[in-house]
């Protein structure tokens, strides 16, 4: 992933992908306050022309470091980052299922948001 650089766009609630000046790929997720604080990241996404160069693999494991950065969990509802997770246990430290039936309510709650 040379000239990749990963930025956190917490206000969007996006996770970028930027190559020259470009977002070639994202992780869009919302912060979760309860019942404990987490990211929940709701969809990857890698344009076309990039993909297969590893980008969605580092978005989701820069996600999940940046969660332990912070000293939250990452709840993830996003197919590709549960898949990632499931083959990376060792960075990726699986969500309480209360955590996850949370995100799921609150994610029904606001469907407009993704």
């Amino acid at each position: 992933m040379d000239g990749i650089e990963l930025r956190d766009d917490r206000d969007a609630g996006c996770l970028e992908a930027v190559a020259d000046g470009e977002v070639v790929g994202r992780i869009e997720y919302f912060v979760l306050d309860e019942p404990a604080p987490a990211l929940v990241p709701v969809h990857t996404v890698v344009e076309p022309a990039h993909e297969g160069k590893g980008i969605a693999g580092s978005l989701a494991r820069e996600l999940y470091a940046l969660a332990a950065r912070e000293d939250v969990v990452v709840a993830p509802l996003c197919p590709y980052v549960v898949r990632w997770a499931a083959r990376h246990p060792e960075e990726a430290p699986a969500a309480d299922p209360a955590l996850l039936r949370a995100a799921k309510e609150w994610l029904a709650a606001h469907p407009r948001r993704f």
